[in-house]
């Protein structure tokens, strides 16, 4: 294995662990494989959401949130923020976390924003470069069968339980899915959608 310009990596527990890892027989370097966090946001206006269709792959063509990886050095919330302006051209405002999910089938911990348009008067918001198209959907008129990823269909179930209320404790996988494990285009209950 290489890594860095490193070669001779091998497969063991290293002194103080309990994992095997890939440690470089050389030097003693430790390659650490944690998981991925992601960052995103349900923004609505006047009970309509917003959806990117995904100019990129993975799941090209389908319709997600606006949500992507956090970046080193910027807060989760800054996070959200720039993923929805890169995504949707759109500038939004975070009313709190909404959701936390383990997806261990990835490596990923996303984490939820619920938000709502900076200028809620007339949101502004346009295709950015990672997406073919944006829309605001009525809640009926969502495209459920071209949903990206299940945990698009978890997000937007969560909001629209806590749709109109303050937002209390943040909601995380369902029941039938707690590890995050199964993988799209598998059948699950989607949470009421």
């Amino acid at each position: 294995m290489q890594l860095w310009g490193m070669t001779d990596f091998v497969r063991q527990i290293p002194d103080g662990d309990t994992r095997e890892r890939s440690v470089c027989a050389t030097c003693g370097h430790i390659d650490y494989q944690n998981p991925k966090i992601v960052v995103g946001s349900v923004v609505s206006h006047d009970g309509r959401i917003l959806l990117c269709r995904r100019a990129i792959e993975p799941r090209r063509g389908y319709w997600t949130l606006p949500a992507g990886y956090l970046e080193l050095g910027e807060t989760a919330e800054e996070g959200a923020r720039r993923e929805a302006l890169e995504e949707a051209e759109a500038h939004i405002v975070l009313e709190g976390l909404l959701a936390v999910y383990s997806i261990s089938r990835i490596g990923q911990v996303q984490l939820i924003f619920r938000a709502g348009f900076a200028d809620p008067g007339v949101p502004e918001f346009a295709a950015g470069p990672e997406s073919l198209e944006v829309r605001l959907f009525d809640w009926y008129d969502i495209p459920r069968e071209d949903i990206a990823f299940p945990s698009v269909h978890w997000s937007l179930a969560a909001w629209r339980e806590g749709a109109g209320r303050p937002l209390g404790a943040p909601a995380g996988n369902p029941a039938t899915d707690l590890r995050g494990a199964t993988p799209v285009g598998v059948s699950l209950e989607a949470g009421g959608l």
